[in-house]
């Protein structure tokens, strides 16, 4: 794929995004995070001059490695990973833009001990499990509301922007769409949450149309020639 069907290519994506967000309203807004975690520098570097500039990675050493690699590029760094206890500090060096991946009251907890000593903060999403799958990492919808608040309440060096989810993981669209607006619903709830982040390459215009104002694009974005 030469650098003319490259372009051509991301602004059909961006049109998709377009499309379903216009089937929620004229003014819904969604920010596109490409998921750089199985390509390079140089496609990263690649996809920042077609004018994308929000990466997420999911393993710490990888989101070390590239972010500081293309420090020179105004990019913004998203850790969307599942975060180890031992990989708390290495983060904290990295200070992403966002963290989307906290997915328990015991993790904010030990976040909060290292930012306090730090005297720094740390922007999350509070990852729901909203399909309820034993696959994936998050807080069951039931609990969010009530794990979310006391988040706020007791780690007050963790801003909570709002929440992140992964669709169900499954072919039935009803059942994918059902998970998606289970994290709306629970969203809408959050006071002052900002961020509802959900869909990837093979579901987020249904995200979209169901709320979803922040999407995580991987193989989509970093298309194999």
């Amino acid at each position: 794929m030469n650098e003319i069907e490259y372009k051509l290519h991301i602004d059909d994506v961006i049109r998709r995004v377009e499309t379903a967000r216009l089937k929620v309203n004229a003014h819904h807004i969604v920010k596109i995070v490409a998921v750089s975690k199985y390509s390079d520098e140089a496609a990263i570097e690649k996809l920042y001059h077609i004018g994308q500039r929000a990466f997420g990675e999911n393993k710490v050493q990888d989101l070390e490695r590239k972010s500081h690699a293309l420090e020179d590029l105004p990019l913004e760094w998203h850790f969307i990973g599942n975060l180890q206890k031992n990989k708390i500090n290495k983060l904290l060096d990295i200070n992403p833009a966002l963290f989307q991946g906290l997915d328990s009251l015991e993790l904010a907890r030990e976040i909060q001990k290292r930012l306090e000593v730090r005297e720094m903060s740390l922007d999350c999403l509070l990852q729901i499990n909203s399909a309820k799958e034993e696959s994936k990492h998050g807080v069951l919808p039931e609990d969010a509301i009530a794990i979310y608040k006391t988040i706020q309440k007791e780690c007050p060096n963790i801003n909570l922007k709002g929440v992140m989810s992964i669709g169900a993981h499954t072919d039935d669209k009803e059942v994918v769409k059902e998970s998606f607006i289970t994290t709306h619903n629970i969203y809408k709830e959050l006071e002052g949450a900002s961020i509802c982040s959900m869909g990837m390459s093979g579901d987020f215009e249904l995200a979209i149309e169901c709320g979803s104002n922040m999407v995580r694009l991987g193989s989509i974005m970093f298309p194999k020639d």
